[in-house]
């Protein structure tokens, strides 16, 4: 912003050192270091935020570990306590008994008990005492620490009262405090060591409480969080920033040196250029311009870097090293006498793909499955997608293995199980408590809690997860609702709102319910003729439930072309469905052609079907329409639900149907056994050749009289011209 001259003489001037004749709204110089959380601050509030304190002359500091107050928009001890944990601050919690022990603190300013006593003389500057030269050579280290990119583009923050008066001037040069000037001096200079051994956390409105009334108020009114200053650990890492506001400080000049005296505006440039230039052997950390999430996925692998649970460490820490797997006596004899259990076909002859088993719901090793299935999801959380599809595999080998396990030789005969499943296993038979140590860490890892609590929100992803606690540092659904809910898609919104309903399982006999009131409406709309599946956990036999999946389908082509619009809206005029956050009509669009191989649309992945993603409650409750006690309306008590309604044509309802039915890694393997044994394209809307793109008729549909007459007809006819056996839907329960 150009301001002609006025900006040159700003730049010409040297800043107005406060005097005795002049002192500041707000004096800060008895307080001890500050620090100020970036953690749902804008940078533009953050920079008033900093500029305000420097011009009342408190120590600023930017490493949390060298302050002894911390400014935040907080008002949870523990969000308190983990901001502090972030940091590396080493820190004990205050019992009774300590708070008993220590001494009150002077929480305001000396010689302030009343508004009408004078305020103390200012103390005379010294340039050349060893304070200032020391407190500016720190700081000016911390400016170069601390100056990193941010993005928080798309982040909604409003202050529940910002600080419009805060200053925005030019901030004096820090000041040393001459103890000897005055009694007054002194006692201010005391003043500051009473804060040692214990380090504050303040809610930020102090700061502006202060600011309005013209001097310090008292600190405990708005204290958070206190706890006692243990020595820091020279090892302990540095805070990272990378994902914090930036911050911008202009040094005036070096911390060796004098201050620069009538520069001009290019030489004050020049000069700061200089303060901010790194020294020799330390060389500046220059920070990438790289994506928002290529950022957060560096945050990632840093925060779980060396992590038991980690791909980087193999699941064992490097100081910890990998035991030899030792085959016993009992087993080598086993092994020789043939006493292990008979194994199955598909082991002896390496079948890797989980299609070609049959997988039951239940297995004889699910309690060792359990503690897999908690380290593949912190896979899935962490950004390993390797470890993901690996973990995957070994778990449905594990699931469909028909005996209970009792070696690591069983173990390694097993495809897509290798010497790391099996020391896992090991580890697991050998634990007391039958618990491997990484699912330990992973119950006990605070990131890892949080990123599993944003990952249970319907319409939030792994990739979200990690963006909401890295990039907005949310720690709970509190901070979403409080300082993102207008930056949220309406299905997360809606997956907040109603996060306790959707993490109930919905019992067999609501899911059949459910089905026979859409199967009722689906044949109002058309005819009587439109069959409704069940598929989903509901076909495979479990007892209970995350959603209810429903695929519709008819026997002539047209009847589907935009029957799931018809479906919701009846649905919707009798209160069944009460918000229907997507409806696509991908399928009719396309004239209900299979997918074709080769295709522009982005995100083009298993299901291109027509489908309505609502939130449905059930309407038939106890009081319906009549009021309580008090004269308000009885609310409905039943819980809200999460239906999926699929449509696929009559021609190619066998690959939705077994798609949408079989367990997630059995649907994988389907489409990779699909391409690299058959050659071919397979998803939920039907099958094409990928060297010409032909669509391939595995359900008789080409020739009227070998058409399907029923939907689970024609599921069989797709295994059979996959080339594979039909497994039944409880058999098919990979995870």
């Amino acid at each position: 912003m150009h301001q002609g001259s006025a900006s040159t003489t700003l730049l010409d001037q040297e800043p107005a050192l406060p005097t005795a004749s002049a002192p500041l709204a707000l004096d800060l110089t008895t307080f001890p270091s500050i620090y100020v959380l970036h953690t749902h601050v804008p940078l533009a509030e953050l920079h008033g935020i900093e500029q305000q304190l420097t011009t009342s002359g408190a120590l600023l500091t930017y490493d949390i570990r060298e302050a002894k107050l911390i400014l935040g928009y907080i008002s949870k001890p523990r969000r308190a306590k983990f901001e502090l944990q972030a940091g590396n601050v080493q820190f004990r919690e205050l019992q009774s008994s300590d708070l008993a022990q220590l001494a009150p603190e002077s929480h305001t300013h000396p010689k302030q008990e009343t508004r009408d006593s004078p305020p103390p003389k200012r103390p005379r500057l010294e340039e050349s005492t060893s304070q200032s030269t020391t407190d500016e050579s720190t700081a000016s280290k911390q400016e170069d620490s601390s100056t990193v990119g941010s993005d928080t583009e798309g982040e909604k923050y409003v202050a529940a009262d910002s600080i419009s008066q805060l200053s925005t001037s030019q901030p004096p040069t820090p000041r040393a405090i001459d103890s000897s000037a005055s009694p007054e001096m002194a006692s201010l200079s005391e003043n500051q060591t009473d804060f040692a051994p214990r380090i504050k956390v303040i809610n930020i409105q102090w700061l502006k409480d202060s600011v309005r009334v013209g001097e310090p108020q008292d600190l405990q009114t708005y204290l958070v969080y206190e706890a006692e200053l243990l020595p820091s650990d020279p090892n302990s890492p540095t805070p990272d920033r990378s994902l914090a506001a930036p911050i911008q400080v202009e040094a005036s000049h070096k911390a060796d040196e004098p201050p620069c005296r009538n520069l001009s505006a290019s030489g004050a440039i020049l000069e700061r250029a200089k303060a901010d230039a790194p020294s020799k052997g330390k060389p500046r950390v220059y920070y990438s311009k790289a994506s928002k999430r290529e950022r957060i996925s560096d945050a990632a692998r840093r925060d779980f870097s060396n992590r038991s649970f980690t791909s980087s460490t193999c699941q064992n820490p490097p100081t910890q090293r990998r035991h030899l797997l030792h085959q016993t006596t009992s087993e080598y004899e086993e092994g020789v006498t043939g006493t292990l259990p008979l194994m199955p076909d598909w082991v002896i002859q390496k079948k890797l793909y989980s299609c070609e088993r049959a997988t039951p719901l239940n297995s004889l090793n699910d309690t060792f499955i359990a503690q897999l299935k908690e380290i593949k999801v912190a896979r899935l959380l962490t950004n390993d997608e390797i470890g993901v599809r690996a973990y995957s595999t070994s778990i449905a080998s594990l699931a469909a293995y028909p005996y209970e396990i009792h070696s690591t030789t069983e173990i390694l005969a097993l495809p897509g199980c290798d010497q790391k499943i099996a020391h896992l296993f090991h580890e697991w038979q050998t634990s007391p408590e039958h618990c491997i140590r990484a699912v330990k860490d992973i119950q006990n890892d605070h990131a890892l809690k949080v990123l599993r609590l944003f990952y249970e929100i319907w319409g939030v992803g792994a990739t979200t997860a990690r963006e909401f606690y890295y990039d907005k540092k949310w720690q709970d659904l509190d901070d979403i609702v409080e300082f993102g809910w207008g930056s949220l898609s309406r299905v997360q919104q809606i997956g907040i709102k109603y996060y306790d309903d959707f993490l109930l399982k919905i019992p067999r006999t609501e899911v059949k319910a459910i089905a026979d009131i859409v199967t009722r409406h689906a044949q109002k709309a058309v005819d009587e003729r439109v069959q409704c599946i069940i598929v989903g956990g509901y076909r495979r036999g479990k007892s209970g439930s995350g959603d209810v999946d429903l695929i519709l389908s008819h026997p002539e082509q047209s009847a589907t072309a935009g029957l799931v619009d018809k479906v919701v809206r009846s649905l919707e005029q009798e209160g069944w469905i009460t918000h229907t956050l997507t409806l696509n009509l991908t399928n009719t669009k396309r004239g209900q052609e299979t997918l074709p191989y080769i295709t522009n649309t982005r995100g083009a992945g298993f299901d291109t079907l027509d489908k309505a993603l609502v939130v449905w409650q059930d309407q038939v409750y106890d009081g319906k329409g009549s009021v309580d006690a008090q004269g308000k309306p009885i609310k409905n008590p039943h819980p809200h639900r999460r239906v999926d309604i699929i449509v696929s044509p009559w021609r190619t309802v066998g690959c939705a149907v077994a798609g949408w039915t079989s367990g997630t890694t059995f649907q994988r393997d389907l489409r990779r056994y699909a391409k690299r044994v058959k050659g071919w394209k397979f998803d939920s809307s039907g099958v094409r050749e990928r060297g010409s793109g032909n669509w391939i008729d595995l359900e008789g549909w080409a020739d009227p009289s070998t058409r399907c007459k029923d939907p689970y007809k024609a599921e069989r006819r797709v295994f059979e011209g996959l080339g594979l056996e039909y497994r039944e839907p409880w058999d098919r329960c990979t995870g």
